[in-house]
């Protein structure tokens, strides 16, 4: 009894600990003062201030750009990694696997530091400035990449291999037995392993910061994306008071699309179990 208290009440704690603070600026994005903690009125000055503000929104605009197109090229180039993997052998698969899980557990400042080396190193061979929204997008998909083979591996794994093979012998290519009967059966390992990819491309700062160039929205400027304009202002005032409103409506999204997420899931085990019943 006082194991489970005492678990409860640890839970509840960490809950507290990592949503107060957000709560605290959802709270503090319906009144237009320009620190939180100090209350000026109930207002919604915020969101038509946020929506107004270029220089947010093109960081918003890039933001998004850079973390859709990384995360579908590493979800690909994941997914296709953790397929040949599976079906390689098992000398191969175990090199694959070790390489893939030393970025995972690496420091991301490893990851950028030598990807700006490796860029400076080729721009000095070519005689040309290498750094754009390409080494931008270079950065990112290395950072996604591993994750998302680690999130298509397992499903790989639950899959009967012999599903493949039997579509082989009822006449499809390797490429429609992989497109028709692989990747239906892999399909939520690929979706978590986009939406982590998604994820940490939202946040990432350090491999932002290192590989950056010109290019996006922000034109022959260096791109900014939400955490470098955010370092940006912290270095010389404030942060802008209409970043409450931009957490508040992501923070919302988010919700809404976990909430979602989950009815769905549990719509479609309701009509699984309801077949079951039928049969």
């Amino acid at each position: 009894m006082v194991k489970k208290i005492f678990g409860q009440c640890y839970i509840w704690l960490i809950l507290i600990l990592m949503y107060l603070p957000v709560l605290v600026l959802i709270a503090f994005s319906f009144t237009d003062s320009d620190r939180v903690g100090q209350w000026n009125g109930f207002s919604f000055d915020l969101y038509p201030r946020l929506f107004q503000d270029e220089a947010i929104m093109t960081a918003l605009g890039n933001t998004v750009l850079i973390a859709i197109i990384s995360s579908v090229l590493a979800t690909l180039i994941g997914t296709l990694g953790a397929v040949g993997a599976f079906y390689s052998k098992k000398k191969m698969r175990n090199t694959i696997d070790v390489a893939t899980q030393i970025p995972v557990v690496n420091a991301e400042i490893v990851v950028a530091f030598s990807l700006t080396v490796m860029f400076v190193f080729l721009g000095n061979l070519l005689n040309a400035y290498l750094f754009s929204f390409w080494t931008l997008l270079i950065g990112h998909m290395c950072l996604s990449v591993p994750f998302v083979y680690i999130s298509v591996k397992p499903k790989l794994q639950q899959m009967d291999p012999s599903l493949y093979e039997a579509a082989l012998d009822l006449g499809c290519s390797p490429s429609q037995a992989l497109g028709k009967v692989v990747v239906p059966e892999i399909m939520p390992g690929i979706f978590s392993g986009f939406l982590l990819a998604v994820t940490l491309s939202l946040d990432d700062f350090i491999v932002t910061a290192f590989t950056r160039g010109s290019g996006l929205l922000s034109g022959e400027k260096k791109i900014e994306t939400l955490s470098t304009y955010i370092q940006a202002k912290i270095k010389r005032t404030a942060v802008p008071p209409e970043m409450r409103a931009l957490t508040t409506l992501l923070f919302i999204l988010v919700v809404v699309g976990v909430v979602g997420v989950s009815i769905y899931r549990n719509y479609k085990a309701n009509k699984i179990a309801a077949r079951v019943r039928r049969g």
